[in-house]
């Protein structure tokens, strides 16, 4: 089955609608996103071959495209077309997990590991984790995919009375700290630009030099106790981090 056919048994469901014809369009074209009959950053028929084959005017058509690109789901390229929107945006005032983000976006998050390892904390883990010389932490060095997409490197490390054992985290660290009463309720984050070295685009699929986005986070419990230092490196050209900001 064709993705124009695909479409219109989609846009035939809402034909029993009071929407206007752009809306059904539009809901149609997101529930295939969501179904993921286009793939990660394929390019949408043309405009005008989207008009023909739905018997529909170009207007509607590109109001239809208007209103997905205005909330994130395609983006245009000039002269190449519209495309998937891959990129992620992560909320930066928000403290979620990054399974949390890509299953909230109908992703499927999974890790590779890298490392996993138990020690005791170097120098800098102890000022920033407030731990004394000798201290036990657990290291966690993992690749982060959103489906089969290389989205970030990251090196965590977790005070080791938060975690039953090192083999106690799966997918998700913070549902792991969850579970143990020690999920992290606010983090202080810094953000800051790099270019990919040559280890770190080979984990991450990119190449030497790409941009890439480099974020500490110090993760505290309720009673003001740290429990977490984690380094993460994203793929630029994957993640936008947004903010929302007020006046005092």
């Amino acid at each position: 089955m064709t993705t124009v056919t695909t479409l219109a048994d989609l846009m035939r469901n809402l034909e029993q609608t009071s929407l206007p014809l752009y809306q059904q369009l539009q809901r149609a074209l997101r529930e295939a996103i969501d179904q993921r009959i286009f793939g990660p950053d394929e390019a949408l028929p043309a405009e005008r071959q989207l008009a023909a084959d739905l018997s529909v005017s170009r207007i509607t058509v590109r109001k239809a495209i208007d209103g997905l690109v205005e909330e994130g789901l395609l983006v245009r390229r000039p002269g190449s077309g519209n495309f998937i929107n891959t990129r992620i945006e992560k909320n930066f005032a928000k403290l979620t997990s990054f399974s949390e983000d890509m299953r909230a976006r109908g992703r499927t998050p999974r890790s590779v590991w890298l490392k996993r390892s138990e020690g005791t904390v170097t120098p800098e883990e102890a000022l920033r984790l407030r731990l004394s010389p000798g201290a036990p932490v657990y290291r966690f060095n993992r690749i982060r995919f959103a489906d089969d997409m290389p989205m970030c490197l990251e090196y965590a490390t977790i005070v080791a009375g938060a975690l039953p054992a090192l083999d106690a985290v799966d997918v998700s660290m913070y549902e792991a700290l969850e579970r143990t009463g020690h999920r992290p309720v606010r983090a202080l984050q810094r953000l800051s630009a790099l270019l990919l070295n040559a280890e770190q685009a080979q984990l991450l699929q990119a190449q030497p030099g790409d941009a890439g986005l480099a974020v500490e986070r110090l993760g505290f419990l309720r009673d003001g106790r740290a429990v977490e230092f984690c380094r993460s490196i994203f793929r630029g050209d994957m993640y936008d981090f947004v903010a929302e900001l007020s006046t005092p």
